[in-house]
């Protein structure tokens, strides 16, 4: 079992879950993280520092559509080790509905 980063974390990209993960498990994109499955120990420690609650356990509903996104870009993307500073407009993005149209494969700047 992992955690999986969803579609809250497109522009928000807070960044406050990947100071407190012991195992470096975060990936990072042009507007969002994610989670490598196979690197995620199911601590759950990022889960309640995510002020977007865009992280879940794989194993929740919300988490089905993005499982597979977290695998494929957590073999992409730089990994993150550092919290960095969030998007100026992410307070406005979080909680808007329909982002996925948004999601930008590039990769981000660790």
């Amino acid at each position: 079992m992992a955690y999986v980063v969803t579609e809250n974390c497109i522009r928000c990209k807070y960044m406050d879950c990947v100071e407190v993960c012991p195992v470096d498990c975060f990936y990072v994109g042009e507007n969002m993280l994610v989670i490598h499955p196979d690197e995620c120990i199911d601590c759950g420690v990022c889960e309640p520092e995510c002020p977007a609650e865009a992280i879940f356990p794989d194993s929740d509903d919300k988490a089905a559509d993005w499982a597979e996104l977290n695998r494929t870009y957590s073999q992409q993307w730089p990994n993150i080790t550092r919290k960095g500073e969030a998007p100026e407009d992410a307070e406005a993005w979080n909680g808007k509905p329909d982002k996925k149209a948004l999601f930008d494969p590039k990769p981000g700047e660790p």
